[in-house]
Formats: structure tokens, sequence, C-alpha cells
């Protein structure tokens, strides 16, 4: 999956942003979504999915592995599944392109089958380690080749069967767990996954919903997920709930740009996913939730949100784990605030398409911010609600979301901010730019 020709973007503050929008579906629920479909046995159907290129990337290895997944021409996305134990050997290498996530997933779900799959990537995902979920899939008997430091490209020799294991997570990491429980489902015996501190469950939620025998306790070491291995998962009907990563750009656009008054639409609220929208509102941020229900067992609710006066705060550490895709964006945020922003406990920013920490360090400083980097964060002082110079040349280092962030900070600048390649939004959100061009156009 080759990465598009550089998009350069210039921006700046031209008005208020006004209207109603919806954002993509969930990417996390989107890619599991995708994965267990195509481990169920029957016909799945999929409403809502997001058909960026890191999903399409799902999409593309698992019909390499033997699924049959069709877009229809409503949008619904009908997969046929080959069952837990059923993945076939892929013909050709697993191209990744940008997704992260579907590598660590798909190693998982390898690690357990009479497979062999080689996972490539681009630039920006072959610089990410991918050790911490080696060791444990290693340890249930996978064979993993990898290249120097633990990179891609490499390849996974699954064990079948593999054996099952009691794994303590030593970082905060969904993936890390996610990808566990998936090499479980064909794993006899109990694979026990225990989180000191907790992570997005989606995983959790969607197995359970699938069929599979697991179940989440409370202890003194944390939280502990037990699966029953060699499941047999029943087809489903999904309808994916709008990306609270996606809508975050938006709700902090609207909080931070004077005159805007905005409703994202079907926006995903899990607790575990919402930590941005609590930050936010500890910063004085105007967020109503309406019309709040429930979607395929996920809370859903309508955000209007209004422009702001922010104030600095120092964001809890304990947040990190349920925003940790956002804090390039409430960096953004934290600069047009009050006062100074302290974000620490943020380790994980280090190893992400980018490191997000320096990247965004350097974004805000060339437009007139000033920060303070420390290696599991920033501190960053505030505009006061003026509006920031602007001015820099970005690098948004392959990066979607940098890519995102610092379009939104051009939004409240002065001069022109220039991003030197915007097309990794692709990614996770192909209509962001278009979506902004509306709500500028109705504010006229």
């Amino acid at each position: 999956m080759s990465h598009a020709s550089p998009r350069p973007l210039e921006i700046a503050h031209t008005g208020p942003l006004t209207g109603h929008l919806t954002v993509p579906g969930d990417k996390s629920i989107s890619h599991r979504a995708l994965m267990l479909s195509a481990l169920a046995i029957g016909e799945s159907r999929i409403e809502g999915l997001l058909e960026g290129e890191d999903v399409l990337a799902t999409a593309a290895a698992m019909r390499a592995m033997g699924a049959d997944i069709v877009r229809d021409d409503d949008g619904v996305w009908a997969v046929h599944g080959v069952g837990v134990g059923g993945l076939l050997q892929p013909e050709q290498a697993l191209d990744m392109g940008n997704s992260g996530t579907s590598t660590r997933l798909l190693m998982g779900l390898v690690a357990s089958h009479g497979i062999t799959a080689t996972f490539t990537g681009d630039a920006s995902l072959s610089a990410r380690p991918m050790a911490r979920v080696i060791d444990p899939l290693s340890t249930m008997g996978a064979e993993i080749t990898a290249s120097p430091g633990g990179r891609l490209p490499l390849m996974v020799r699954g064990m079948n069967p593999a054996v099952p294991i009691n794994y303590t997570l030593p970082v905060a990491s969904a993936q890390v767990k996610s990808a566990i429980l998936l090499a479980g489902l064909n794993t006899p015996g109990i694979t026990r996954v225990i989180e000191p501190v907790a992570t997005r469950d989606h995983s959790e939620r969607m197995l359970a919903g699938f069929g599979a025998e697991l179940t989440v306790e409370e202890s003194a070491e944390g939280r502990v997920i037990s699966l029953v291995g060699e499941a047999e998962l029943k087809p489903q009907h999904i309808i994916v709930p709008g990306d609270p990563s996606s809508a975050a750009f938006w709700v902090v656009a609207a909080s931070i740009v004077p005159g805007s008054d905005v409703v994202v639409a079907n926006v995903g609220l899990n607790p575990t996913r919402a930590g941005i929208f609590t930050a936010l509102r500890l910063m004085g941020a105007d967020i109503t939730e309406e019309n709040a229900r429930i979607v395929g067992g996920e809370p859903v609710a309508d955000l209007h949100v209004r422009h702001a006066a922010l104030h600095a705060i120092e964001v809890p550490a304990d947040l990190a784990p349920s925003m940790i895709d956002e804090y390039p964006v409430l960096f953004v945020a934290a600069a047009c605030a009050t006062g100074r922003t302290v974000a620490r406990g943020a380790h994980e920013l280090r190893v992400k398409e980018s490191d997000r920490i320096t990247a965004m360090a350097t974004a805000l400083s060339a437009i007139g911010v000033e920060t303070e980097e420390f290696e599991d964060g920033l501190a960053i002082q505030g505009s006061g609600g003026a509006l920031l110079p602007g001015g820099g040349q970005i690098a948004s280092l392959l990066d979607h979301r940098i890519a995102m962030s610092m379009t939104v900070a051009g939004l409240v600048s002065t001069h022109s901010v220039t991003i030197d390649d915007v097309s990794p939004v692709a990614t996770s959100y192909p209509m962001f730019f278009q979506t902004l061009d509306e709500l500028r156009e109705q504010a006229l």
C-alpha cells in the first residue's frame, strides 16, 4: 500500500465554524468488526464501517486469509467468515500501510493458526516497535522473525495448537491486550490478560457479542480478562458508532474558534475512549450530550459544542489510556487556553505513527506557542484566547493526527500555517477537509 503523493495545505483563521456533522465510524471498532466477522461461521453485516486506508488494510488482509468481504451498494459490508481455526495461508505479504492496529491485532490472529504471514508497511509503520506484541505471542508458541529493533517487515509462523498464557501488561496497551485475546481464540484452554491500568475495552465487548466465552474481573493486580479458547463465533449485525478520536478535532475546533457552534452526531462515548471530552470540560469547554443512547452495546450521543474561554489545567495522568490518540489536538486546545497546561503520563505518544510529543512541540513552537517538552508529555503556555501568531512550516511526519491537529491550529492562527503533507489524513478520515469546508461555508 504505497503512500499517496504529498498534499501540502495552507490554512489560517477565517471565522467561526457552524453546522451539523457526522464523523466516520470508529476505527478501533471497525478493525475488530472485520476480524471477528471473518472468524465467525456465516454472514455478518457491518453498518457504518470506517472506510479509511487503515481499515481497508484489515479488510484486504482478512480476504487474503480466506474471508469473503464485500461492500454492498448501500454501504453495508457483508462478511462471510471462515471460522476460528479456518484462516488460510496468504499467498503474498500482508501490506498494512500505516496501520499499527491492523498489524498488531492480525499478528495475534495468525499466531495461533497453522499458517505463516509476512507483514509489511509504509515508512512510518516500519519505524514502530512491535516487540511488545512479539514477546507474549512468542510465549504462546508463535515463531516471529522481525527486522532489527523488532520492526517491520516481519514474519509470523503460527503455532497450532498454541499455548495459553497468563500475561500482565507491562504498559497500558489495548492493542497488545487484543492481540493476545485474538490469539487465545484458537488456543485450547484459558488465556488471561491482566491489565493494571484499564484500556479501551472494544475487544472484550465485541468478543462477548460474537459469542466467545469471556469474563472480566477486578483484582488487586487490575482487570483480569479471561478467554476460553477454541471458540465458536456466531455472525452478527454490527452498527459502528462515530469515532470519538475523529470527533475530537471538531470538538476542539468549535471550542477554540470564536463564534463557533457545532453539533457532532452519533459519537461513541465508551468510557475507555472518552477522556478527551473529560479533559476539555475540565478546561471549561461547553460540550453538551444530546440524544444519549446505546448502539451495538456502545454508549453514543450527539455532542453540541460552542466556543468557550478555556483555562489551563494539569491533565490527570489517569486519563491517558482513554485519550492517548487525542493528546495532539488537546495540545492545540491548551495553546488557546489561559495559563500553562501540563500534560504528563503519556509515554505512549513516543511510539505512535510519529513521536507525537516532539512532533507537536516542534509544530506548536513553529507557530509561536511556548512549549516545554518532558519525556512523558508537554507543558504549553496558552494564548489566553487570542489568535495564535501562526506563519510556521509544519512537518506532518506521515502522521494523520499531527496533520489534522495542526489544521485545527491553523483555524486560530493570524498568519497562514503551512503543513507539508496532509495526505495521511486519508488513513482515518477521508472526508475531513470536505467537512471542514462545509463548516466554514455554513458560517458565512
